[in-house]
């Protein structure tokens, strides 16, 4: 039978609103389940975006408790641990210059063809995140109910995803989050990321559990179903903040 281990979450709609910080019941919760198990947090954003929805809402944590937090932004592509009192990069996959520039070319352009290039927008719509680019349609900063609105049925993400993949057979071109498609590496998703993981902390993709909003066939997260890695689906934090207080008290009776 699978021991749990390790808990893996996406971030953003699973732990957290999206690019807003975790609500304190659920760093509360992580904080009680690093207690238990291993954590990790793989999920789309950069390492920035981590640290201020996540690390920066875990005030006081021991040193003890972060060093069994695992931490991969860009869908995998980098990752880091806390280590001598501070976060260091394990690896990172980063992209060529060549690579970036065509993918940023091949999107905009697209973008600008279905006519999903915003005339307004909250940031930059283009990000180099050095191992990942991505394409936000509204822009990093873009107030939730207007991403939400945007793409309701994730048909305007797929459309462009569908139109930029052709243009780049040497990468992987996926839709992100709610407004978001990302391009990384051939082969490097979220699953890499996971078989990465396991691979460096010797723990068994058999003992882990992964939690996540986007675990439909197209989603981010489904990479990591396909993989053979048990998941847990939800809809939001407060789903998650449910699943961890059950998780929790199984442990807690067992």
């Amino acid at each position: 039978m699978p021991t749990d281990r390790l808990v893996a979450f996406d971030l953003d709609d699973t732990l957290a609103p999206s690019k807003t910080p975790i609500d304190p019941r659920m760093a509360a919760l992580l904080l009680e389940l690093l207690r238990e198990v291993e954590v990790c947090v793989i999920s789309g954003g950069q390492f920035a975006q981590f640290s201020s929805q996540l690390v920066a809402n875990l005030p006081d944590a021991p040193a003890e408790l972060l060093e069994r937090l695992h931490l991969m932004p860009t869908c995998g592509t980098q990752y880091y641990r806390f280590r001598d009192g501070g976060w260091q990069q394990v690896y990172a996959e980063n992209l060529t210059d060549d690579q970036k520039q065509r993918a940023m070319t091949a999107v905009e352009e697209e973008a600008k063809r279905l006519g999903l290039w915003a005339e307004r927008s909250w940031g930059p719509i283009l990000e180099d995140r050095g191992s990942q680019i991505t394409f936000s349609a509204l822009g990093q900063s873009a107030p939730i109910e207007e991403k939400v609105a945007w793409d309701p049925t994730g048909e305007k993400k797929e459309s462009l995803r569908a139109a930029v993949a052709p243009l780049l057979p040497d990468l992987e071109v996926r839709s992100g989050g709610s407004t978001s498609v990302d391009i990384t590496r051939q082969g490097i998703d979220k699953a890499y990321g996971m078989s990465k993981l396991a691979e460096l902390t010797g723990i068994p993709l058999d003992d882990m559990l992964f939690v996540g909003d986007r675990l439909d066939e197209g989603g981010n997260d489904y990479p990591v179903k396909r993989l053979g890695v048990r998941t847990v689906a939800v809809e939001g934090w407060t789903d998650t903040a449910e699943f961890v207080e059950g998780f929790l008290a199984e442990r807690a009776g067992a």
